[in-house]
């Protein structure tokens, strides 16, 4: 593994270097076009640096990019698989529109992105998640009256769905900061916990199931996972499944520019996986809470 991992380290830092000295060299080469006024040889010079110095940035941003691409796909895909039962890692899928907005409370978007699609079983309970990123269209006036259009984030984090081990037939929303959007009729519910009350908003189709899901346990592992994942976060219970979604304006396995491709960073994603595990663990999803006798 370390050796793979040195080899896509290589790669990267080749591609940075590139881009690094191209940016200098058509930096140099605009400089010298500016200056030249009507010295012949200084343009032409500006113009045999600016030229390349473009073609070089675009050849580094590419090779960056198809570095970063094929260490996903090829190192972190089989690293998963060894940490996930039935783990599936796919960096270039994401949940569909459906999954995500069946949570309930996500605003529906006019761009719509999905991606580093990660699913499994742990400890015996099925999820799916993947990190989303969401714009609406606003349209303005500039200062010279001209209409301009522009794409702004409202969401940019991780959705989650877990199994949860009893058939809901009524909706539950548990919301920090966000609203129910899917158009059913809620009614919001206070809870004995004002620390619950203070940190939720607790909506339900029917106030019995509210009472039924969040016992005082159940309630405390909820403030638990939110106060181990800073960000928006909302929950929603239906049918067979637990949803959540973290909108904590990050990227889960981004790789960035002129950082290491290491052991540290994979111990980072690694960390990552792991907290799935606590949060299965902490609201004992694995466990026949719920079930009937």
């Amino acid at each position: 593994m370390e050796k793979t991992l040195t080899y896509f380290q290589e790669k990267k830092q080749k591609s940075e270097w590139i881009t690094v000295v191209s940016i200098l060299v058509f930096i140099l080469g605009i400089v010298l076009l500016v200056i030249s006024g009507e010295t012949t040889w200084i343009m032409s010079l500006g113009l045999v640096l600016a030229a390349p110095g473009f073609i070089g940035i675009i050849v580094g941003i590419v090779l960056f990019n198809r570095t970063i691409s094929k260490f996903k796909s090829m190192y972190l895909k089989d690293y998963f698989s060894t940490m996930i039962e039935e783990g599936v890692y796919r960096p270039k899928k994401g949940l569909s529109q459906s999954e995500v907005y069946a949570c309930g409370f996500i605003k529906r978007a006019d761009r719509f992105k999905s991606y580093d699609y990660l699913s499994g079983r742990l400890d015996g309970i099925d999820f799916r998640s993947s990190d989303v990123h969401l714009q609406e269209r606003q349209v303005y006036t500039d200062s010279k009256g001209n209409r301009k259009t522009k794409y702004v984030t409202f969401f940019k984090g991780r959705v989650f769905q877990f199994d949860f081990p009893k058939k809901l037939d009524h909706r539950l929303q548990v919301l920090e900061r966000y609203r129910p959007r899917d158009g059913y009729k809620y009614q919001k519910v206070d809870l004995e916990s004002m620390a619950f009350n203070k940190k939720f908003n607790t909506y339900a189709t029917d106030s019995h199931t509210a009472f039924y899901v969040l016992t005082p346990h159940f309630m405390e592992a909820l403030m638990k996972v939110e106060k181990n994942h800073p960000g928006k976060i909302g929950f929603s219970f239906f049918d067979e499944h637990m949803r959540f979604a973290i909108n904590n304006n990050k990227s889960t396995f981004a790789i960035m520019p002129f950082r290491k491709i290491d052991e540290k960073l994979v111990e980072a994603f690694k960390e990552d996986v792991e907290g799935l595990y606590e949060i299965v663990d902490d609201l004992k999803l694995n466990r026949n809470i719920f079930k009937e006798e």
